[in-house]
């Protein structure tokens, strides 16, 4: 009776150690759909599921008083292909993050400090909005367009989880005025009055 677990537990440790455990990122290689390929085991140290860069607030000296300080596979080689990744996320007041997606990723915000305005939008345009206080978690699903606004009169605080290694991220806002997309185009598919696309297109960089 006793040797069919004992069977197990060879089996076990036979395949278990002939598993990749994991594969951290070879950021000299390119990164291609599936992450960047593996660096060789005998070269992988601790160092590499070690990412310290999340300890200091971010610079929100820019327009939109918001910075996102990211912890994926370009910068955290270790969750190379584990399916995850985290990020910073420091507001002053009145700092806002624009409607985006993450189309690789579900996103789990959780507030550390301040107050914030988060939701996110359905696929049938159903709206989901809540105001956030510290300690609070929010989950944005994968594709839908989402943001945050912190309306509390101090700085915010923030970190994300994501379920993938290299989430991305596509702003809406820019993806409309930060390029030379032509204002008469825009002017049809949006509706927006032709001198508010161009003061748009001037405030985010944008042309034609």
């Amino acid at each position: 009776m006793m040797f069919l677990p004992f069977l197990f537990t060879l089996s076990f440790l036979f395949f278990s150690s002939n598993a990749l455990d994991f594969c951290v990122g070879d950021l000299n290689a390119p990164q291609g759909p599936a992450g960047y390929s593996c660096k060789k085991t005998e070269e992988v140290t601790v160092n590499d599921f070690i990412f310290s860069g999340l300890r200091a607030a971010g610079n929100t000296s820019n327009l939109v008083k918001l910075a996102v300080t990211p912890a994926s596979s370009t910068q955290f080689p270790g969750v190379n292909g584990l399916g995850i990744s985290v990020a910073r996320i420091d507001l002053d007041v009145g700092g806002r993050g624009l409607m985006h997606t993450r189309p690789d990723a579900t996103e789990v915000v959780v507030v550390i400090q301040g107050t914030l305005c988060a939701g996110f939008i359905s696929s049938t345009n159903k709206v989901y909005i809540k105001t956030l206080e510290e300690g609070d978690v929010m989950a944005f699903p994968q594709g839908l367009m989402h943001f945050v606004i912190n309306v509390g009169e101090t700085q915010a605080l923030a970190f994300s989880s994501y379920s993938s290694a290299s989430p991305g991220v596509y702003f809406m806002d820019y993806a409309w005025f930060a390029n030379d997309l032509p204002t008469n185009i825009l002017h049809e598919i949006t509706f927006l009055d032709p001198d508010q696309i161009k003061k748009l297109k001037a405030l985010l960089g944008g042309t034609g």
